[in-house]
């Protein structure tokens, strides 16, 4: 008894949360209409036991389980805890929009629960096939998020191309897994691939062809080009609390997919797939910034934004170091953080019978609201990389990790299109400052979603004035996880 207990300790805050993901599931169909709040609610206390699960639990350094298949680190905790901190503000910024708009239904929680458990899941794997379950648990609860609005018909197509290029991207990772597995001789825990690459004898050529295909998967889920494709329109076509979600939490579990898979499990062919990523990331910064320039739709305008910072997080990724690892990690925290904030200004502007998506919406918003100006003035900055917001620190520290690896005239280009990308934040910057407001409704909006989302623009703030303990956590955690 007490080592099948040891052998499920590991996994605890994964099988507490999915415990409580049933019992909510199944509460929730004696929950009339009238009293939706109630599933919000048990949603909440989810995430909240399991947040008090992760914390509580023992911890010793790495501790493996499940035939190694799973492991439980300091990395995998910090990430899983940030996770379930970011999902838990999607609920609360989503809450008054949804109701509003008749979809706070049973549904919406448990979809999103369920795909925050493919995150934890994925943020844990240390094995190929743990990596694809948490991996595909995380993509099918989002596609039927992104379809949810069933009569909106630009959520109905973003979803059907999200699910299509999706089921294409997962072919290709299965497949490039597949030659991994043949090249190693059968292996697929992270481990024993990167020894079985590193020893004589392997068939390289084999290893580079499945290791193209493997990044091309990982490229997709992290939406970089040349597979962002449907990233505008699933930002755009969806209704803004799935863009919420889609867009926030699960950029965290996809780094940490791209430092398990890459950073541990192919670092031995890290010379083959840094030259991807070196394309992949310069194309990413370039079509994002310039993109995003001529979008009037918000929406859009930081979907291409978000394309530009997922490469500035390739960047990071691509200097196969312990310091780049951890500065990727870092960048996905932050642009988790400054996501939030955004998105959460979107849903307090939009209130029944009207969405906030335009550029023009947030005209003149400092004469309706110098708070919440002021608030999003602080995203932008941070978004565009200006002190001393996160951003700045965040796009710094991959920017040193690439330099130290020798790739100066790739932190050159990097530089020049932030710049580039510098503008359409100050547009908005400029809009709400120096225009005329179009709408003059006083904006609505609940306590608690004031109250957080204040938290969320100074958090922005704060953690780019004391960037150093989230730095010191990353740093510490990468080199416990690929010593």
């Amino acid at each position: 008894m007490t080592s099948y207990l040891s052998l499920l300790a590991p996994a605890a805050p994964e099988i507490v949360l999915l415990a409580l993901v049933s019992i909510v599931l199944v509460a929730d169909l004696f929950i009339d209409d009238s009293r939706r709040m109630t599933t919000y609610f048990l949603s909440q206390l989810t995430l909240l036991i399991t947040l008090l699960v992760l914390v509580a639990a023992p911890h010793g350094g790495p501790v493996y389980t499940f035939h190694n298949m799973y492991v439980d680190d300091t990395l995998g905790r910090a990430l899983k805890g940030l996770v379930l901190v970011a999902v838990s503000l999607v609920f609360a910024y989503s809450k008054t929009y949804a109701e509003q708009r008749d979809m706070l239904k049973g549904e919406l929680f448990t979809l999103m629960l369920f795909s925050t458990l493919g995150m934890m899941v994925l943020i844990s794997a240390n094995h190929f096939l743990t990596l694809y379950l948490g991996l595909e648990l995380l993509a099918l609860c989002q596609y039927a998020l992104v379809a949810m609005q069933r009569d909106s018909a630009r959520a109905s197509e973003a979803a059907m191309k999200y699910f299509v290029l999706g089921a294409l991207a997962s072919g290709l990772l299965l497949y490039g897994m597949s030659m991994i597995y043949g090249a190693t001789g059968g292996q697929l825990g992270l481990q024993a691939v990167a020894q079985a690459l590193a020893a004589p004898g392997v068939d390289h050529g084999l290893a580079a062809v499945g290791t193209v295909f493997i990044v091309a998967g990982l490229a997709f889920k992290l939406g970089v080009v040349p597979f962002h494709m449907w990233i505008p329109d699933v930002y755009e076509g969806a209704p803004t609390v799935m863009t919420l979600f889609v867009g926030t939490a699960p950029k965290i579990a996809g780094v940490a997919f791209f430092v398990r898979m890459l950073g541990e499990g192919l670092a031995p062919l890290s010379h083959d797939w840094q030259q991807m990523l070196v394309i992949m990331a310069v194309l990413s910064m370039a079509l994002g910034n310039i993109t995003a320039i001529a979008q009037t739709n918000i929406k859009r305008m930081l979907a291409y934004s978000t394309i530009s910072h997922m490469g500035f997080v390739l960047l990071g990724i691509l200097a196969a170091s312990q310091q780049g690892y951890a500065a990727a990690t870092y960048y996905s925290v932050a642009y988790t953080l400054m996501g939030l904030a955004a998105f959460g200004m979107i849903l307090l502007l939009s209130r029944a019978g009207f969405e906030a998506e335009n550029l023009d919406d947030f005209k003149g918003l400092n004469r309706r609201s110098p708070w919440f100006a002021f608030v999003m003035l602080l995203v932008m900055i941070s978004m565009a990389g200006i002190p001393p917001s996160v951003g700045f620190f965040a796009k710094l520290s991959v920017l040193r990790a690439a330099l130290d690896a020798g790739f100066t005239w790739l932190v050159v280009v990097a530089v020049l299109l932030s710049l580039v990308g510098a503008f359409y934040y100050l547009r908005v910057i400029k809009l709400m400052y120096m225009d005329e407001p179009v709408d003059q409704a006083p904006i609505e909006g609940d306590l608690d979603l004031r109250v957080l989302l204040s938290l969320n623009g100074l958090a922005v703030l704060l953690f780019g004035v004391l960037p150093q303990p989230l730095l010191a956590l990353f740093d510490h955690a990468i080199v416990q996880s690929l010593r």
